[in-house]
C-alpha cells in the first residue's frame, strides 16, 4: 500500500520536500496544498520585479505542469482550517478531507501589521508574496513620495524599490542605524550613504505613531511618536512575520516563536514535520535552537524533511550555514550564519565601501556580515561547519585573505 504524504505550503521548503519525496518513493501519494493562487515562484526575484527591473515571466519556478509530470497533486487556493493528528486528517475551508501518513507544515508567515491607526489604509503594502510585489510595483509607479518602515533585510528591499522607481522616500527606523543587531555604526553608515545616493533618507530614533489618510482612505503621511509628519502617498512596511500556524491550534505541538523541530525536522507530534521560516530548529553547529528565514535554508530544510518522511529512509540531519545577499547597491552585501547572535565580535573597515564583522558564541564563529568583498564567505562557512574555537583568533579572521588551514592549525574544534 502506497504512503500518503501531504505538504501544506508551496514555498521553496514545501516544493523541495515534494520533489525529494517523489525521487525517493516513486509510488508515494504526494499532495501539496497552498492558499496561494500560483505555483512556486522565486521570492528572491520578486523584489527585482517590484523595482521594475524584471518582467513577471522569469520569476515563476514551477508551472502546474511540473507537478503533473511528477504525479504530485497541487491544490491551489486551498486554505487548511484544521489538522486531526489522531485521525491523520487535514480539513480545508471547502470541507475537503485529506488523509496522510506523513505531514509537512511549510506555511511560512504573513507580514506583521503595525498596531497603529490606519495601518491597513490603501497605499500601504507589505512585502512577501508575488501578489504583494505586484501591488508595490503599481503603487510605486504612481507616487512621488514614499515612507519605509522596518529596519531589517526586507525593509531595505522596499527602500531599493523607492530608489529604482525614483521615489523621494523617508526610511523610519526605531534605532540609530539600519539592522542594528548585526551592524555597528561604521558598517551601517556604508548602507545609509548608499540609501541617500538613491533618494532614500534614513530617519533614526523614529517610527510610526499613526498614519494619516485622505478622504478616500488612501495614506498621505506617517506621524512618528514625537509628532513629526512625513508625507507619502505610498508606504512599505516590513516589521516581521506572524507565522501561519493558526490551523494547528488543536494540536499538542511545541511552539516557541515558531514550530519547534529537531535536527530531522520532526515536530513534537508523531508523523508531523515542519520546514522553512516558521521553524525553531535544532542547529547541530550551534548545539542550540535557531531560526533562519533564508531561501537556501528553507530549501535545505524541505529536502531534509522530505528525506526523513519517506519510510525506511536513513535519517538525515539538517546542518547548514545560511547566507543572505543584497545586490541593490554598487557594492555587494552578504550576511552568513546568525549575525545577530553572539557574546563577542570583531570588525574592520578596509575602504569606503568595504567592511567585515564576525560574531562569536562560546568561542565559535556563529555568523557575520561582509560588505564590499564577499570572497571570504566560503572560508567563514567552513570555519563554522568545523566548529572551530576561533574567538581568540580575531586577527586571522580579519585578514583580507583568510587562510583556513592556518586558522585550523591554531584553533581546536569545540568539544
Amino acid at each position: 500500500m502506497s504512503t500518503s504524504h501531504v505538504i501544506i505550503g508551496d514555498g521553496i521548503a514545501g516544493a523541495s520536500a515534494a520533489e525529494t519525496i517523489r525521487e525517493a518513493d516513486p509510488d508515494a501519494n504526494v499532495t501539496v496544498i497552498t492558499d496561494e493562487g500560483e505555483a512556486l515562484y522565486n521570492r528572491i526575484l520578486i523584489k527585482e520585479f517590484a523595482k521594475g527591473k524584471l518582467p513577471e515571466a522569469p520569476i515563476s519556478i514551477h508551472k502546474p505542469e511540473w507537478y503533473e509530470e511528477r504525479d504530485i497533486d497541487l491544490e491551489l487556493n486551498t486554505h487548511v482550517t484544521g489538522v486531526d493528528a489522531d485521525a491523520h486528517e487535514i480539513h480545508t475551508h471547502q470541507g475537503d478531507v485529506y488523509e496522510y501518513d506523513k505531514l509537512l507544515v511549510a506555511t511560512g508567515g504573513t507580514p506583521s501589521q503595525l498596531p497603529v491607526e490606519n495601518s491597513d489604509a490603501d497605499g500601504i503594502d507589505h512585502f512577501w508574496t508575488f501578489q504583494d510585489a505586484r501591488s508595490i510595483k503599481q503603487h510605486a509607479e504612481e507616487c512621488e513620495k514614499g515612507i519605509i518602515v522596518g529596519a531589517g533585510l526586507l525593509g531595505i528591499d522596499l527602500a531599493a524599490v523607492c530608489g529604482a522607481q525614483e521615489i523621494d522616500a523617508k526610511y523610519l527606523m526605531r534605532g540609530n542605524r539600519w539592522w542594528r543587531y548585526a551592524l555597528s555604526e561604521d558598517g551601517a553608515e556604508i548602507i545609509h550613504d548608499a540609501m541617500r545616493e538613491n533618494g532614500v533618507e534614513p530617519v533614526f530614533e523614529s517610527g510610526v505613531d499613526h498614519f494619516e489618510v485622505d478622504d478616500d482612505g488612501r495614506v498621505e503621511a506617517a506621524v512618528d511618536p514625537d509628532g513629526n509628519r512625513y508625507e507619502g502617498t505610498w508606504a512599505g512596511v516590513a516589521i516581521g512575520l506572524d507565522f501561519n500556524t493558526e490551523f494547528l491550534g488543536d494540536l499538542d505541538l511545541e511552539e516557541d516563536d515558531g514550530i519547534v523541530v529537531d535536527e530531522y525536522m520532526q515536530t513534537s507530534v508523531e508523523d508531523i514535520y515542519a520546514a522553512g521560516d516558521l521553524t525553531q530548529y535544532y542547529d547541530t553547529i550551534l548545539n542550540d535552537r535557531a531560526q533562519n528565514g533564508s531561501w537556501g535554508s528553507a530549501k535545505e530544510q524541505g529536502s531534509v524533511a522530505g528525506t526523513n518522511m519517506v519510510a525506511d529512509a536513513e535519517e538525515e540531519a539538517f546542518r547548514w550555514v545560511s547566507s543572505y545577499s543584497i545586490t541593490h547597491f554598487d557594492f555587494p552585501f552578504l550576511s552568513f550564519g546568525h549575525p545577530t547572535r553572539g557574546d563577542d565580535e570583531a570588525e574592520r573597515k578596509y575602504s569606503e565601501n568595504e567592511w567585515r564583522r564576525v560574531a562569536f558564541e562560546d568561542g565559535q564563529l556563529v555568523g557575520g556580515v561582509l560588505i564590499g568583498d564577499l570572497s571570504q564567505q566560503s572560508a567563514f562557512k567552513q570555519i563554522m561547519r568545523e566548529e572551530l574555537q576561533v574567538a581568540d583568533k580575531k586577527e586571522l579572521l580579519l585578514e583580507k585573505e583568510v587562510d583556513v588551514e592556518e586558522v585550523k592549525a591554531q584553533a581546536p574544534q569545540a568539544e
